[in-house]
């Protein structure tokens, strides 16, 4: 008793420092350094690297490299790649050099990066590619290239990741040859962190704080660029480069400017990630939402504390008369009976600990700062390595729950529990990687990535399972308050509402109400090539899930109960899991309404993964509602139960 005291108070702790920890975050702006990670510094002339990446489409989620493009790019000896953790191959990243020379606070103007020579296949890649509004990404310094916009909201200057390749023409020109984006203004921010203790002496040194570029179209009729090029920025006239079939070669340029910035290293990013318009009606949402989601969540318990009292104090009066048993307390021989389709239920529930455990110790990290949009991929890293972590959590919990139903293939349960619902997800990522690869997309998984989360499941998920169920199997079976008759209780008709697919339905509502809006805002951010970083919010409201998961999962499983329905197993689990099902639905019409996706294989990608997201949703949630109720069943049972 005292060890169990011991642990739920720990565990109080710890949610309450990350709770505070995440209101910090939340007035901070998001927590965007890596603690323990130094500030890169530069000297006056140092080079500096231009890493290119990839080129994106919020009309389509098929990223490609950019080196594959009609492009000025090193030759494959002198190509490097930036160091490339398995998030950012998994995402479509693909870092490598460039040709461009920027040296600390040497401005350049209008310098000639190359020409190649095109045939009218790479014309049309190019064509089709600005055609669906592809933007360039860029990095300098770990920061993305950005473009200055105006808010039409609020009229003030924000910043978008990224960069037109080009330009199409207007609606009443009457041509339909887009132009493409052969020069950039490259404008770099930097800030001085200190000075030199003397004239002669080149000690001073920098900080990069934000990477613009600014693009343009320039036509260079002939061999004069540089003329060519500064009489286009000084506006004089020059057309910009329409793409044709008939085009031959192209000519890239580029202008570099160094700009003395205010903004210190440690709040960089608030020049990509400050909220502006839109971020202040996320903030009204959030607070709107967990309110109403707090009053909901305080009624639900106040009446559950109240009714059962009452039908406590009740059921005292009728032993005391010794009056006829009625309700919830009439099914105490049934309600332990064991479920249908048993192994499937652990292994589902075994799957939905291994992602809920995954979920909160990625929270954790990402509220912290590690997880933070300065390290590239770390949350897709993050979230692959921790899920094959938890299969000791997963493995564990499936065989408690399945030697609880006195099952007696435990070596398949537990393989079903290593292999199911992760091979379930890697199958659909598998399928939809076959569209990736026929396309020519960096976003599909190389082979040698394929093996090595093979490698990750095979050779560590599935062992860890294994230790789990043995972990589990050492234990003694639980025991439930009271016997299960050998004839089960006839259930007596139920009401309409009782009918479980409604219910079921009715229940779901509640916990997906509670994440619909932060839902909203990473589906943006996936979709839309947009950065994530609202952590705090985003633990707040699963936290937030986890108790409405909890509560409307137990009221409705009393409902159950009070109506003689003893078949409560299974409808634990979906009353709660039901919230995928509405996620699912909101996909849909997030697509329909906020997506401009072109193809087939666009709309494809998108509803396969959306289905992965919501199978993880389904078995979070129902592992939720399946504990809370367990637990709640085991209690109430326990304080009537007589020998």
């Amino acid at each position: 008793m005292a060890t169990n005291k011991i642990i739920v108070g720990v565990t109080v702790a710890f949610i309450l420092v990350l709770i505070i920890a995440s209101i910090v975050s939340i007035f901070k702006g998001g927590v965007f350094t890596i603690p323990g990670l130094a500030p890169q510094s530069w000297k006056n002339g140092d080079k500096v690297d231009l890493f290119v990446n990839k080129v994106t489409s919020i009309h389509t989620p098929i990223p490609y490299r950019y080196h594959d493009l009609p492009v000025c790019a090193p030759s494959v000896d002198k190509l490097e790649h930036k160091s490339e953790n398995l998030g950012e191959v998994i995402t479509g990243n693909r870092i490598e050099s460039s040709l461009y020379e920027l040296l600390m606070l040497k401005n350049v103007h209008c310098k000639t990066l190359c020409k190649i020579p095109v045939n009218s296949e790479q014309v049309q890649t190019l064509i089709d590619l600005i055609n669906d509004e592809y933007v360039v990404q860029w990095q300098v310094d770990s920061l993305p290239a950005a473009v200055k916009a105006f808010s039409q909201k609020t009229g003030e200057i924000v910043y978008e990741t990224g960069f037109p390749l080009g330009t199409l023409p207007q609606a009443n020109s009457g041509s339909s040859t887009p132009f493409l984006n052969n020069h950039v203004h490259i404008t770099i921010h930097y800030h001085q962190t200190s000075k030199a203790v003397s004239p002669e002496s080149n000690e001073d040194q920098f900080n990069i704080v934000l990477f613009e570029v600014q693009p343009r179209s320039i036509y260079y009729k002939d061999d004069n660029v540089e003329s060519t090029c500064k009489t286009a920025i000084s506006g004089t006239g020059i057309p910009p480069l329409p793409l044709q079939a008939d085009t031959k070669s192209l000519t890239y340029t580029y202008t570099v400017e160094w700009k003395s910035s205010g903004t210190t290293w440690e709040d960089r990013w608030q020049n990509y990630l400050a909220l502006q318009g839109e971020g202040q009606i996320h903030w009204f949402s959030i607070v709107n939402s967990l309110m109403i989601v707090f009053f909901l969540s305080g009624l639900v318990a106040m009446i559950m504390a109240r009714t059962i009292r009452r039908d406590f104090m009740k059921y005292m009066e009728e032993e005391k008369d010794e009056g006829e048993e009625s309700g919830w307390k009439l099914v105490r021989s049934d309600v332990f009976r064991h479920p249908r389709f048993k192994m499937l239920f652990a292994v589902l529930v075994g799957s939905g600990v291994q992602v809920f455990s995954m979920s909160v110790v990625t929270m954790v990290f990402a509220v912290l700062g590690f997880l933070s949009p300065s390290n590239s991929g770390s949350l897709t890293t993050a979230v692959l390595v921790l899920f094959v972590w938890m299969g000791v959590g997963a493995g564990y919990s499936s065989s408690r729950i399945y030697i609880m139903f006195e099952g007696e293939h435990r070596t398949k349960n537990i393989l079903m529990t290593a292999f199911l619902f992760p091979g379930v997800v890697f199958g659909i990522a598998f399928f939809l990687n076959f569209f990736l690869w026929y396309k020519g997309s960096s976003g599909a998984f190389p082979f040698t990535t394929m093996l090595a989360i093979m490698a990750l499941w095979f050779c560590i998920s599935v062992p860890l399972c294994f230790l789990g169920s043995r972990l589990a199997y050492r234990k003694d079976p639980p025991k439930h308050p009271g016997t299960v008759n050998h004839i089960p209780r006839q259930i007596p008709v139920q009401k309409w509402y009782m009918n479980p697919i409604l219910s079921v339905l009715m229940g779901g509502i509640l916990p997906f109400g509670a994440v619909f809006i932060e839902l909203f805002f990473i589906m943006s951010s996936i979709w839309l090539h947009r950065y994530y970083f609202l952590f705090g919010f985003l633990f707040l409201v699963f936290l937030i899930l986890v108790i409405t998961c909890a509560e409307i999962s137990v009221v409705m499983c009393y409902f159950q109960l009070c109506s003689e329905d003893w078949h409560w197993w299974w409808r634990s689990y979906l009353t709660s899991s039901a919230s995928a099902f509405y996620m699912l639905l909101y996909a849909i019409f997030y697509y329909c309404t906020r997506l401009d996706l072109d193809g087939f294989v666009p709309s494809l990608l998108y509803f396969g993964y959306s289905l992965i997201l919501c199978f993880f949703f389904f078995v979070l949630t129902g592992a939720v509602g399946f504990y809370s109720c367990y637990w709640f069943v085991r209690k109430i049972y326990q304080a009537i139960h007589q020998d």
